[in-house]
């Protein structure tokens, strides 16, 4: 696949937007804000057959917890 100059770029910028009015935006400007509201985490490939949507995987974390908090005699 070739790669484009610039010069064959078109311009699809509708010509109503006056880009003097478009200087000045701040780059990532709510990216901490985002980031900090936010808990992503992507499973591995071979858990998504287990796993198949969200709520699939906090019912199986509320299960490990109810484990975990149940006391269960050592015996040994």
């Amino acid at each position: 696949m070739k790669k484009l100059n610039k010069t064959e770029l078109e311009d699809d910028l509708r010509p109503e937007y006056d880009l003097a009015k478009l200087k000045g935006g701040v780059r990532g400007k709510y990216a901490r804000r985002v980031k900090s509201s936010t808990n992503l985490v992507l499973l591995a490939p071979d858990l998504r057959e287990y796993f198949p949507d969200d709520r699939a995987v906090n019912d199986a974390l509320r299960s490990l917890v109810n484990i975990a908090k149940t006391r269960v005699p050592h015996v040994g």
